[in-house]
């Protein structure tokens, strides 16, 4: 089966009135006035096609509005891959962004950390959530760990410490189920860490766990890089792939990285683009999607 992450940037929708609905001439409205469509319909076909290309029977993804959207998104853009099963829940991001699923194969149990706490008891602790899906393939289970940790924007060193301690309670969280039975099991840790693996990282935790395997090393340094940034002219690794010993063990293929929807000034990628891809917008993302054809044990 083939398993992807992908933070699909801003998969929105925006509300707007009925079209025989005046508010002007009522006291208030009701969400029955209210109708909502995708925010920016060409941009949202290309990261259609981005999610169409990677072809993945299990699909995380990050920067996801809520579950009407991903339902409308799936059922306008996606009807032909047959996620019949997806799964949001709200967390609090500020601007309201959340880690979903699209899968091909049922999800028969999910857990939420949104209520997690950070060690100061102060603030959520995680940004946006630590989802834990399970799901039910041929007869055999497979668990995942869709995360989007807090993002670089004031600065790497400035929001390290959240992004440490978000690492360290996922690594937790793996050692308590799955440590007792020597990290043997179908469970990958995936989605958008928000930081490199290089130099002073806040990933140590994850990317040095006994249970977990970083598969994007089996490709060469150069081309480790899921995400473009105009600002630092920089193309680093900020998406990932987390493999479970098992599952390291039964899938030797390394992962591959499409960068068909990025936009032109990401000038290193040198391949096809999807139509109307543009110089800065429209585009897919700014990230790549990662996919990986695993076996399960």
């Amino acid at each position: 089966m083939r398993i992807a992450t992908f933070n699909c940037e801003n998969l929105f929708a925006r509300y707007k009135f009925r079209s025989n609905f005046d508010p002007s001439a009522e006291d208030g409205f009701t969400i029955n006035n209210l109708a909502f469509d995708i925010y920016d319909e060409t941009e949202k076909q290309i990261t259609a096609k981005a999610i169409k290309e990677v072809n993945a029977d299990i699909i995380a993804l990050q920067e996801v509005e809520n579950l009407l959207v991903l339902d409308r998104f799936n059922s306008r853009y996606l009807g032909g891959e047959q996620y019949r099963h997806r799964l949001v829940i709200d967390s609090h991001d500020p601007r309201g962004i959340d880690v979903a699923i699209l899968s091909r194969h049922p999800i028969v149990a999910a857990r939420s950390y949104r209520h997690e706490k950070n060690a100061a008891n102060t603030a959520p602790l995680f940004s946006r959530d630590c989802l834990v899906a399970e799901f039910e393939v041929s007869g055999k289970s497979l668990t995942l760990y869709v995360n989007h940790f807090k993002s670089m924007m004031e600065g790497r060193a400035e929001t390290k410490s959240k992004r440490v301690e978000q690492a360290k309670k996922v690594g937790k969280l793996i050692t308590e189920r799955w440590g007792g039975a020597d990290f043997q099991g179908n469970f990958i840790v995936l989605g958008d860490f928000n930081d490199y693996p290089e130099g002073d990282t806040s990933l140590r935790t994850l990317l040095s766990h006994p249970g977990l395997v970083n598969v994007i090393d089996r490709l060469p340094a150069e081309d480790r890089w899921t995400h473009f940034y105009a600002g630092g002219n920089e193309y680093r690794q900020l998406d990932y792939l987390l493999l479970s010993k098992s599952l390291d063990a039964l899938s030797p293929s390394p992962p591959e990285i499409m960068r068909k929807g990025l936009p032109f000034r990401a000038e290193r990628y040198t391949g096809e683009r999807f139509p109307n891809v543009g110089e800065d917008n429209p585009k897919a993302s700014d990230h790549a999607p990662m996919v990986m054809d695993i076996n399960l044990a």
